[in-house]
């Protein structure tokens, strides 16, 4: 780490102090909605002044009715997501893990210079790797410094954000408030319709005449209508109110989020990274020591293994030369077999002739049998054939 980098690191120690020596309140807002009746004199004469926004007769002014409050709110959501988005965990984190990263690719496998490389570091052709440490240590120091300065950065980022995280929980509380007031000014005039209004009209209906009551009960409807309206607007407000009181706690789990994460930055910085330069340092010497060693050790094996190999090989040529001298012209056992086989050529040949022999007798004997049958056959068609008729198959049948 550089001294200008350890600077600014040792003088953001202060700065995460105060921020954590600070105890976040967390208030407990109210969760029921005061009413009219039991609301303190001050708190009245504001749920009047909002009844008094509610025109029966304007469609727009229902529908608006606590838009000022939501528009805000909505102001308020929007701030608090940008923040996050903008300062947030994401960046720093990253930056935290690129630290790692570059520290944990010194691993102690990787140091191995008889190691064996895996597909990938064939593939893409790696260097050797003690060249790779050297390359990579050479940059090292130069990653820390930038890594360093981007951490101070998200570092200063968080300070700002955990102290206007305050000013965002005061001015939602106050809209979470703003919105009650609003809720009970909405449940205060539907009461009003419910109860003195609309029978108020209805009886109005009853009195027309037959010329005005058509008229009369269009304005009923009308009127019906418009309190169903704010009926639902209210529901509305009352559901913005509950996500209001829920955004509460999270902008308060912001805030311990990036109080923790600044603490870690801060630890990182001061502590950790001058402690991993320091290891860095040792693991180059122990390297250079480790690579000296494997030389010697090779040098020795070498010596070994042509020691060992050249007496095996003595020994496997002076073994082949005299079992060669020692041979016959002819080894007994290829004579024996030369003998065997021509004996049993011979017996071959001599049963072959035998078989031979007798074939030939037995077709002789066929060939007898032969033309005794066909002598035979010969006689007797002679015998038909000066008889009373020509042969069998030229005969002419009786009577024809």
């Amino acid at each position: 780490m550089s001294d200008q980098v350890k600077t600014k690191a040792q003088d953001a120690v202060a700065l995460v102090d105060e921020v954590n020596s600070v105890v976040l309140p967390d208030p407990s807002p109210a969760e029921d909605v005061v009413s009219l009746e039991t609301a303190s004199p001050e708190m009245s004469e504001e749920i009047r002044a909002r009844m008094d926004e509610i025109d029966m007769g304007d469609t727009q002014s229902i529908v608006s009715f606590g838009s000022a409050a939501q528009a805000e709110l909505q102001e308020i959501s929007q701030a608090m997501l940008a923040d996050v988005r903008n300062k947030d965990v994401g960046p720093a984190g990253d930056s935290l893990r690129d630290i790692v990263t570059t520290i944990r690719g010194f691993s102690v496998s990787e140091l191995d210079v008889r190691r064996k490389q895996s597909w990938w570091e064939k593939l893409v052709g790696r260097s050797a790797p003690f060249a790779k440490f050297t390359a990579r240590y050479e940059q090292v120091q130069a990653q820390i410094d930038r890594v360093t300065d981007t951490l101070l950065k998200h570092e200063h980022a968080l300070l700002k954000d955990i102290k206007s995280l305050d000013l965002l929980y005061d001015k939602t509380l106050q809209f979470y408030d703003e919105l009650a007031l609003y809720i009970a000014a909405g449940q205060q005039k539907l009461a009003e319709l419910d109860n003195v209004t609309i029978p108020a009209k209805e009886a109005e209906v009853q009195a027309a005449s037959p010329d005005a009551q058509v008229m009369t009960a269009q304005q009923l409807r009308d009127l019906r209508a418009a309190r169903d309206d704010l009926e639902r607007r209210v529901h509305d407000l009352k559901l913005t109110r509950q996500v209001t009181m829920q955004s509460l706690p999270s902008i308060r789990l912001v805030q311990e989020n990036d109080k923790s994460l600044v603490t870690k930055i801060n630890s990182t910085l001061v502590n950790t990274v001058p402690l991993w330069e320091t290891q860095l340092a040792q693991a180059v010497t122990i390297q250079r020591s480790a690579e000296a060693a494997a030389a010697v050790r090779d040098a020795n094996d070498l010596t070994n293994e042509l020691l060992t190999a050249n007496a095996k090989n003595l020994r496997d040529s002076n073994t082949a030369i005299r079992t060669e001298m020692e041979r016959g012209v002819f080894d007994i056992e290829a004579v024996k077999q030369a003998n065997a086989d021509l004996i049993a050529t011979i017996q071959d040949s001599l049963r072959i002739a035998d078989e031979g022999k007798a074939r030939r007798a037995k077709a002789e004997e066929e060939l007898k049998r032969m033309e005794g049958d066909l002598r035979d056959t010969l006689s007797s068609a002679k015998a038909r054939g000066t008889g009373t008729g020509d042969t069998t198959a030229t005969s002419v049948p009786a009577g024809a």
